[in-house]
């Protein structure tokens, strides 16, 4: 999609050094409810993103110097403009990521609150050791420059936690957005451009050769990283060049678990839309659900009847309550797997097939009967579709839960609270809740993987400790020159 000769108008920039910036190339940003392009985007160059680097690097010098009270009150006032102009960003979310009206809301008002949330945590210094003879302190300096990579299914959300985290904590970033969704994030680097100093925060868009550029420089001190397994483990890769410090938070294939004591029609749409909300597109989203044998048939039926009532539409159609998969390398991957389904024993109880209309649509769909060791069941499809497998012992439900390279997070669903906090605790993942899945992210809890969906956590003080270079600093008690 690319234009190495075009000289598109567009009113969307970088933001390097705290100014905008333009490239000599674009490339289209294509509407997933439409599959054509809407916009065009400016495509950093090698020497745009060594720009940025060297901007961030200058401004970390007095940034990483302010004290936490001094930084909170420039990000403050970030989130107090990004809430005024809130009402811009919206239906250019919806345009460039597919999602409904009503979630683009939902994140793009979301964002300025958790600022707020971020900035209300504090890191002390810790003291390990005072005695006649010594105080020993732990102590947390910032890094350097962060260099944040956003993912397409939540550009806005994951992009200002991870920076307000970085800020936050005295380093300067570089932000990368999807190259399937950059259009609202070069906005925020524009809105930053009010309040925030030059350099502090640099954005820049580009193809897939920009985050591997900015995962090996040597000027980008950490790098926060949200996206698939197999990219992560390239940026993992590429990060050791120069030992980067890194974040990874990566894919899930989130299993549930649905007690015989449940209520079907009790917990069916909460279940429901714990798996198709952004149509699928969420990394904690359910991908597997497992059901007692005594329920099955009536969960299975609950389940299909709301996945039929559901309305896929454009989301700029306030009535859209799902939208279209998000681009169409990632369209043509669910349908390779609901082809590979149809090839087996599994009933598909509701959708099951593409919508007749342009863009990137698969009815939401619910699979009963499928077996493990299909793809449905062992990859992560990252779309509108439900596998529901059948257990008869709790044991086996957990065993096969955790039958799998992923471990971002997962849920029980019971009346029995006690059962399910100690069935929760034997589930191999990073988060687990019970009778509840997919509970928007709070920047005072801690978040990340097990296994091979992640390294190490955003957010809460043990996230922006993540962002900080821990440094011990021994003082004696005593004159030197006493010493023999």
């Amino acid at each position: 999609m690319r234009n190495g000769k075009s000289s598109v108008a567009t009113e969307f920039t970088h933001t390097i050094d705290g100014r905008a910036e333009n490239s000599k190339v674009f490339f289209a940003v294509i509407n997933p409810a439409t599959g054509s392009p809407f916009a065009h985007c400016p495509d950093a160059s090698r020497l745009q993103l060594d720009a940025a680097v060297a901007a961030a690097r200058r401004a970390f010098r007095s940034w990483s110097l302010l004290s936490f009270d001094e930084r909170r009150g420039y990000l403050l006032r970030f989130a107090q403009i990004l809430r005024q102009r809130a009402e811009e960003l919206i239906p250019l979310l919806v345009q460039e990521q597919g999602k409904p009206l009503a979630a683009a809301r939902k994140e793009v008002i979301g964002a300025p609150a958790q600022i707020e949330q971020v900035c209300s945590l504090e890191i002390k210094t810790e003291v390990l050791r005072d005695d006649p003879q010594c105080r020993i302190e732990l102590r947390y300096r910032s890094l350097g420059v962060a260099g944040i990579i956003a993912p397409w299914n939540f550009p806005v959300a994951i992009a200002i936690g991870r920076v307000s985290q970085a800020l936050y904590t005295g380093n300067t970033a570089v932000l990368k957005p999807s190259p399937n969704t950059p259009l609202t994030t070069l906005k925020l680097g524009e809105i930053a451009r009010e309040v925030l100093p030059a350099g502090v925060l640099n954005v820049i868009a580009g193809g897939d050769e920009l985050g591997p550029w900015m995962t090996a420089h040597e000027g980008i001190d950490k790098i926060s990283f949200t996206g698939s397994i197999a990219t992560g483990k390239k940026v993992m890769a590429s990060a050791s060049s120069n030992l980067k410090r890194f974040t990874l938070e990566l894919g899930g294939n989130d299993a549930a678990i649905v007690l015989e004591d449940a209520d079907p029609n009790a917990v069916a749409r909460p279940i429901f839309w714990a798996a198709f909300a952004n149509s699928g597109q969420i990394c904690v989203a359910i991908k597997r659900l497992y059901v007692h044998e005594r329920i099955y048939e009536p969960m299975c039926a609950a389940l299909a009847d709301i996945a039929r009532a559901v309305k896929v539409g454009d989301g700029l159609d306030p009535e859209t309550e799902l939208g279209p998969i998000q681009n169409k390398s990632q369209y043509e991957r669910v349908i390779e797997i609901l082809e590979d389904t149809k090839q087996t024993a599994a009933r598909i109880l509701a959708g099951g097939h593409v919508l007749n209309r342009p863009g990137y649509f698969i009815a939401p769909t619910i699979v009963a009967e499928v077996q493990d060791g299909t793809r449905l069941v062992d990859e992560e499809p990252f779309g509108p579709i439900l596998p529901i497998l059948r257990f008869r012992a709790v044991e086996d439900a957990v065993r096969r839960a955790n039958s799998s390279r992923y471990g971002l997070s997962g849920s029980v669903w019971t009346n029995d609270l006690t059962k399910g906090s100690e069935i929760a605790e034997r589930l191999e993942a990073g988060t687990v809740w019970v009778n509840q899945h997919g509970a928007l992210p709070d920047p005072r809890i801690p978040f990340g993987g097990a296994k091979e969906s992640g390294i190490g956590r955003e957010y809460s003080v043990l996230g922006l400790k993540s962002y900080m270079e821990p440094q011990v600093v021994s003082i004696p008690r005593t004159d030197p020159s006493d010493k023999p």
